[in-house]
Formats: C-alpha cells, structure tokens, sequence
C-alpha cells in the first residue's frame, strides 16, 4: 500500500490529479469522483485513488518518481529484511534517518525508506559504511516514507530478534507472550516469526508455503521450482500459536478448526506487494496449512519474457489474430498455465478491448479486466457464469476450466457469437484435448471451425548457470535425444549443486509448449472424426513439435537437463 504523500508534494494539493492527467493514467471524471471520496473518507488523494482503483500502486509511485524523483512506500504494510538490517546498524540508520528494507547480493543494491529524499550526506554515510562491510561500492535505491514511521519501525525492527533461526531460539528458551498469537505486538515472537518466513519465502522464489504438523513436531516445506524442500521443523508447541496468528491475518475463524478454511493477506515484502491464498485442512495431528505465494511481479510476465522459443511466440501470435474462436491451455496443476493466461491477456488488453474473466479464484488483479471469483459468486457455475457474462458485451472471455459439458458448450457457443474465448482443460496433450472434449459432449460438429488452437504446457526446472556440469552423452541418452547413431555424441549437462541453488543444481523454471493450430484441414479431420494418429500426422505436415521434441532442444542447449525432461514429459515412446 502506498503512504501518504511527501510534504513536498502534499504541499500542493493539484499536483498529483495533474501528473496523473498528464501522463494519461486518470481521466478528469475519475479525479473528480477520488475527491469527492477524499473529502468523507479523510484519506489522502494517492490513498484514495489506489483504495478505489483508479490507479495502480506502480502508475503511482510512477507519477510521484515524475514529480519528486522518488516512490514511496508504506512501512505498516511492509516486511524488511533480516539480512538488510543485519548489514546496517541500529546507531547509522538512526543517524541517516533510513531504514534498511532488501539487499539483492546479486545486485550488490540496498533499499532503503527515507524520511527526506534529498539528504545525500545521510545516503553517503550508509553507502560508505555498506561500502566499509562488504568491501565494494554499494548501489542504493530509496523509498519515501513519513519521518515518524521510519523512527518507530527502527525501534520495532532493531529491538528484536528477525533471523527465523535467532526467533525460534527465543521461543525455545521461553520466549514472553509466545502463546498471545493474535496480538499485533510486534514484540510477540509469533508475530516476528510469521513476518520471518513469509519474507524468506519471498525471497528464495517458493510459490507454496507448507505447514505441516507431525505427531511430535511441526514440519516447514517450501515448493522451490516446483519441488518441495523441507527448511525448518519445529517443536508441535508452537504449532498452535502461529497457526492463530496465519489465521488472524488472513481474516480466518480462529475458533474454527474441524472444518477446512480459506483466507488471503497482502504485504509489502522487498518494497512490492505480495498476496498470500491462504488455505486450512483439518488433520490427525492438527490443522495443516498452506500458503500459496501470489507475487504479482512473477505472475503477471510479459509474453516475451516467459523464454518460449521465437517460433513458438510467433505460433502464438497467429492464433490470437483470430477475432473468434477457442483457445485452450491444458496441463496439470503447477505447469503456468495461469502465469501462460495473463501474458496473453495482459499482450491484448487495452482500452479499445472489453475482457472479462470466471475464474476459481482470482489469482492476480489485471487492470481494465473484469474479473469474477467463482468462490464470490455463490451457486453460480462455470456454465451460467458464462451465460451471465454473455449479457455484458464482453469481446475476450476467460473461462477458469471447463469441467463438464455445460461449461464446454457455453464456451463454444459464446465463440460462435463472435467472441474470442480462452480455457483450461484438463488433458495429457494438446492433441489429447479433442477427444476429452468429445467425451465431456461437445460433438465434433461443434468443435470443428469454432477451436482456434490447443496449448498444451509444462514447466521444467532450469539448470543452475554457476555449477551444471557438461558431459558426453551416454548410447541410451541419445536414443531418448533422438540423436542420429552415425554421428558424434553431443555434449549435454547435468545438475552439480552449490550454495546459491541450494546445491540442488537448478534454479528457476523455463515452459515448453506443444502448440496445435486448428486450420480447415484440420476441421475437417475433426468434423468426421479422424484418430489421434490422423490428426498427428496432419499435424507434424504443419511443423507441429511435441513436448518431447520442445524439451529435447531445450536439453541440448544446456538449458536443462535429460533427467529434469524424463521427471516431466514421458519419453518411453522415444526408447
């Protein structure tokens, strides 16, 4: 959430509606309407846009970076970083007036929130003495915040243990108050224990945070590039304490504990904001927990960054210049199809585009887009979600899933009105996708000139780039590469491990796409029913490449490795 204004913009009350007009971000009615608000709300203008969403936290802090230079930043709503204030000491902090928030060691950059933006001798002290500890120039970046906030949040954050391992230590030896876990103390180590691992999850990239209470402990998972790693195990006494306090901020029935729960929370971690889906489920041993890490700067990429192949891009971009039709995304859970979705939406969105969404939940809010979560619309389906959103004029429809028939035969018929439709589904290939549909009902006759394409996705882990090793591949490694038996072995990488992957030897994640465009050849191989093999062979005469073949080049070009491509696609048809 953004703070209040800097005096040097509060100063004038016009500033900010001007900077916004001016760079296009608010229209004249819409400042209009903030003001109005402003005036019996008592919040200030930047407050009160973003509350009403008007405008973006980022178009915001773009216009204060227009007008003053500097964005801002809230400190309520913000989670620093143990490892930054443990570079910084409590004494040049205070000196400086700044407190510490993230330091990227890769970026060799501190953030810091400042009082005045202005003060270079207070910025030259702490970069001097970053400069001092780790022995080379340190880059800064500063956020705006009031004065008062950063004095209190210096007293708050260096008044107390921050490192999760200094925290559990505390608890351990009998720490006061642990057991008062819905107390917004920030002295309560619950509370600083809690802030500790959302923020370490954060930072090492987990899309999932695991609580799992055992009989006699409490187990602590991470979902790393999605495969589960165990950091911490607890004793089950501090199980309940924090299980109260997840469940305090997300807005969850504490009292609630035999029946499964969902909640959400934001917060500000590393100076942007961070969503948490949280969700409860009763077990032998207690309630297990999961939080699903909803980071809006990962899940909304842009379509040239996801690292898709240019001839899978330009694939892409043929299908979507097709004004009507379906286009689905099928894979199981955890293959960015989602992640897929909003690129494609985001690449199409704009003012001259009506896009409206169902979706189980929403994950991340777009701009411009109408989105409705299936779990606020209470006994409303997929089916007569759609049907709703027919009577809204939308031109692109996004459809969570299509489960059943209904749902599928809503979505075609809304793309043989004349909309362009986006799905999931649920199918092992992109080819696999007609059958499934067929079986659910929808009749070739249906399918057949209203299916722009079929997507299919998986992600694998990508090697790390500090520690894979190259090595010849093996007789039986080139028969599942397809590599011809005459010609020299290629040079292909495995996973080593080292300190910044955790010695796990991948890090981060790269998709593969199987993309299957429906032309009239193809309809009509739909329409009276071809095999799978028909459509296969139809296909490849179109340069249509499978997962496999997606992931074998992407193995030989050392972005991966064949033992990651074996875990995520099936090449037992390649030996």
């Amino acid at each position: 959430m953004v703070a209040s204004l800097p005096a040097a913009l509060s100063a004038s009350p016009s500033a900010l509606g001007d900077a916004l007009l001016s760079m296009g971000l608010l229209s004249p009615d819409l400042l209009r309407i903030a003001r109005l608000e402003q005036a019996s709300s008592g919040l200030s203008l930047d407050r009160q846009l973003v509350a009403m969403g008007f405008v973006t936290e980022t178009a915001l802090r773009d216009a204060l970076s227009a007008n003053l230079g500097k964005a801002s930043v809230d400190l309520a709503h913000v989670m620093a970083d143990a490892a930054a204030l443990a570079l910084l000491p409590k004494e040049v902090a205070q000196a400086a007036q700044a407190l510490p928030l993230c330091y990227d060691a890769e970026q060799n950059c501190m953030t810091l929130a400042v009082a005045d933006g202005h003060d270079l001798p207070g910025q030259d002290r702490v970069r001097e003495f970053l400069r001092g500890r780790l022995g080379a120039p340190v880059r800064l970046e500063t956020l705006l915040a009031e004065a008062s906030e950063i004095t209190a949040a210096i007293d708050r954050y260096y008044g107390y243990a921050l490192c999760i391992d200094d925290i559990v230590a505390e608890i351990e030896n009998g720490g006061a108050g642990f057991a008062a876990a819905a107390a917004q103390d920030f002295s309560q180590p619950v509370v600083r224990l809690i802030d500790a691992i959302l923020t370490d999850a954060v930072k090492e990239g987990a899309s999932d945070i695991h609580f799992e209470p055992e009989e006699n402990f409490l187990r602590i998972r991470y979902r790393q590039d999605g495969i589960l790693r165990q950091i911490r195990a607890l004793h089950k006494s501090c199980w309940s304490a924090m299980c109260v306090r997840i469940k305090v901020i997300s807005g969850m029935n504490i009292a609630e504990t035999r029946a499964p729960q969902d909640g959400r929370v934001t917060f500000s971690v590393s100076g942007r904001p961070v969503d948490f889906r949280v969700s409860s489920q009763p077990t032998l041993h207690g309630e297990n927990v999961v939080l699903r890490v909803l980071d809006r700067k990962k899940g909304i990429v842009p379509l040239g960054e996801l690292g898709i192949s240019d001839a899978a891009q330009a694939l892409l971009a043929r299908l979507l210049a097709r004004p009507e039709g379906v286009i689905l995304l099928t894979g199981p859970t955890g293959s960015g199809k989602t992640t897929s979705l909003y690129a494609i939406l985001n690449r199409i969105n704009s003012e001259r585009v009506h896009i409206m969404t169902l979706e189980d939940p929403v994950e991340y809010p777009l701009p411009m887009v109408r989105q409705t979560s299936m779990s606020d619309a209470l006994r409303v389906d997929f089916a007569n979600g759609v049907r709703a959103m027919l009577r809204q004029d939308p031109d692109v429809i996004l459809v969570g899933e299509i489960r059943d028939e209904d749902t599928a035969v809503m979505a075609f018929r809304a793309a043989m009105t004349g909309h362009q439709v986006f799905a999931t589904l649920h199918s092992n290939s992109a080819l696999g996708a007609l059958p499934r549909l067929m079986d659910i009902g929808v009749t070739p006759e249906i399918l057949a000139g209203n299916l722009i394409g079929v997507i299919a996705q998986r992600l694998l882990r990508r090697l790390c780039p500090h520690c894979k090793e190259a090595v010849v591949a093996t007789r039986e490694q080139c028969r599942l590469l397809g590599w011809p038996e005459r010609e020299a072995a290629p040079r292909i990488y495995r996973p080593a491990g080292c300190e910044r992957c955790h010695f796990t030897g991948y890090r981060g994640r790269l998709p593969i796409m199987e993309i299957l465009r429906v032309d009239s050849d193809l309809n009509e191989l739909i329409a009276r029913r071809a095999t799978v093999g028909e459509l296969l062979r139809h296909a490849r005469q179109q340069g249509f490449r499978t997962l496999a073949e997606e992931g074998v080049a992407q193995t030989l070009s050392g972005a991966t490795a064949l033992a990651e491509l074996a875990r995520v696609v099936d090449l037992s048809e390649r030996m």
